[in-house]
Formats: C-alpha cells, structure tokens, sequence
C-alpha cells in the first residue's frame, strides 16, 4: 500500500456513538479507578458505578471500553442498553460469555428405570422449567464460583421507569448481599439517572458511585487530538491544532467530528492544515447541531426554552436575577425549571445563583431555533 493511500483510508477519528476512540482523552482517572476495581478483591465501591452525562460525551464508548478493562481482567462481561427484554438479554450474553468456564446448557435428569428383556432409562429434561432470573445468574455465579471468575453487567441508557431495569437493580442488591463477584456499571441521560435513583425499590443506588461526563480540560484536548492524528500516520502544526482545540470547546463527540472532518479534508496531505481544520469545523458544526443539538432541544417544556432563552445568548454565565427579570416570573418558577434543566444535563450552575449552558454552542443554537 503506498502511503498516499494510507492516508487516504486510515482516518483514526471515530464519530460514531459508542464506538471507543483511539485516545480516551480526558478520562484517564475514572479508567484507573475502575481497573483498579476490576484487579482487586471485589469489594471496590466503584464495581457498582453510574455514569451521567448529556449526548456526546462519550458514556456508551467509556461502558465498552470499561467493558474491555473488565474482560482482561478476568471478568465476564454482559452488556444490553435498558429496553424490554433485557434481563433476557443479560442472562445469554452472561451464558455465551462463560461458555468456556462453565457447561450452560440444561442438565437432564432421571425419571425412570425399566427393567425388561432390553431394558430402557428415562430421563427428564428440564426444558420447561421457569426458575426466575435471579435463580438462573445465581446458578451460573455459583460455577464461575470455581474459577473466581466475576460477572460485570453493563447497562446504556438506563430508565427508571422500566420494570426490567428495576428488577436488575434490586436483584443486584441482593447478589452483593450475598457477596458475589459482581459489578453493575451503568450510563444515561441524567434526567433517567435521577428517576432510576428516586425510586423506593432502587435507592441504595444513591451510594454508588457517580461520575459525570462533562467537559474535557483544553490541555487534554490538544494533547488527544495531537496524539490521535499522529497515531493514524500524519503531522498537524499548533495553529491548526489550537484552532481544533477551540471549536471542540471540550466536547468529546465534537472532538471526533471535528478530527474525521479535518482528516478528510486533509486528503492524501501528509500534514492536517489549518485550512483543513476550517473545513471541517464548518462540516462538524452542522453535524453537532443535526445529532445532538436536534433531540436534545426536542426534549425540552416550553418552560425550559422560555428559561434558556432568558440566558445570555452568547453563552456567558448569568445570574439568576437577570433570568427573573427577564421573564417576569418568580423564585419559584426559576427554582423549578433551574432544577429541571440541571437534571437534563443542558444547564451548569458554575457557582450558586449563576448559571451556564454545559453543552458548547448550544447557546447560540437555542437562540437561533427556538424562536421560530
């Protein structure tokens, strides 16, 4: 392959949902935690983790990441997202994953012997038999057992208000009780976080340990844009790369649409120009606001919009004063719709009674749309 081609089909950048990206910028911490948690005794208060976050900062990617850490370390991993069906879904991908550990299929037992000229056995199968989910996982935990092989259950997009992701929570509960090798990691919107925690059934969730997924530091940016372009083979210069650092403001999803845009703009260039890095700002901007600007803004109350739209319309930090003022309404009124769009993860409170925009851009994006 000649090295034009190379870097033609060779783009490291990866704006895709949930697909793991070559660098994990701005996570090193949480990752190291939770190996550490992976590679010990079990008793980790971080085996039983939530992950919260708007769209585009890079929960699912993180959950399979974690899931790959989990799989060196020993454990089995079983991922599903929160939808119906999942606890079924769990249990086959729990069955497949330790296929080599443990014999998971149905044992038959003895009915009957027959004692006759040929003779004959008879034997039940427990094909119909009904034990519950729990009955099943402890079944399986009791082989692995064996082996101090560990199960980690993985669950995207959680939702509180979904029997099945209940029964995993408060079954869960009780393997822990049981002290079982087993680790719960989940990821969603924070809105879903906080209905799943809210629950009475689920509430010994509010000790597990939390971690939300903002922004990533400019200088973790730069250095995880540098090493994921010199990793796929080419070179950027600072002004380039500064310009980079600055449209993706943190974001982790706007740090791989920025990158593939910009590669691809590059075209068979040795080198990302900062005239490469303009073209696919440009292209990465509209691919933000289609993606995830689009669900988020459709998500909101008309008392949501009407208090975003009382913010400073060029993203800067406002005070809670000026946002009752410019409505007309009360404290009240701001106290709720503060609360609620802090829970969606659309609004920052960087210090008390000051509030920002925490997905970049969407400032201006509300302004522009809500208006209409």
């Amino acid at each position: 392959m000649s090295p034009v081609t190379q870097y033609a089909q060779t783009n490291p950048f990866t704006p895709v949902f949930g697909k793991v990206p070559a660098v994990m910028a701005g996570r090193e911490n949480i990752i190291a935690d939770m190996v550490d948690a992976f590679e010990g005794n079990g008793s980790s208060p971080d085996l039983c983790s939530i992950f919260t976050g708007v769209r585009g900062t890079g929960k699912t990617a993180l959950l399979t990441y974690l899931g790959y850490r989990a799989q060196q370390a020993g454990w089995i991993v079983a991922d599903t997202v929160a939808s119906k069906g999942m606890l079924e879904d769990l249990l086959q991908r729990v069955r497949a994953s330790a296929a080599h550990l443990v014999d998971t299929k149905p044992k038959a037992k003895l009915k009957s012997v027959t004692i006759s000229q040929l003779g004959g056995i008879s034997w039940d199968t427990p094909d119909g038999q009904q034990d519950n989910w729990r009955t099943q996982i402890t079944a399986l935990l009791d082989e692995l057992a064996k082996t101090d092989t560990g199960i980690v259950f993985s669950v995207d997009e959680v939702n509180g208000n979904l029997d099945e992701m209940v029964q995993l929570v408060s079954t869960f509960q009780l393997l822990v009780r049981e002290s079982r090798k087993v680790a719960l990691l989940m990821a969603g919107l924070p809105f879903q976080v906080s209905s799943l925690l809210s629950g009475k059934t689920t509430s010994f969730l509010r000790r597990a340990a939390r971690h939300e997924l903002g922004s990533i530091p400019a200088y973790e940016v730069k250095e995880a844009f540098r090493l994921t372009v010199e990793e796929g083979g080419k070179k950027i210069p600072s002004d380039a790369l500064q310009a980079a650092a600055d449209a993706i403001d943190g974001f982790p999803f706007m740090f791989q649409l920025v990158g593939y845009r910009s590669w691809n703009a590059s075209r068979d260039s040795e080198e990302i120009s900062s005239e490469s890095v303009g073209k696919g700002i440009e292209i990465a901007t509209e691919e933000l606001a289609a993606r995830v600007y689009d669900a988020t803004l459709a998500e909101l109350s008309r008392g949501d919009i009407e208090f975003l739209l009382a913010m400073n319309p060029d993203g800067t930090p406002t005070e809670r004063d000026a946002i009752m003022e410019r409505t007309g309404r009360n404290g009240n009124w701001t106290s709720t719709y503060r609360r609620r769009l802090l829970e969606a993860g659309v609004l920052a409170e960087p210090r008390q009674g000051v509030y920002s925009f925490s997905l970049p851009g969407f400032a201006e994006y509300v302004n522009e749309h809500a208006r209409q």
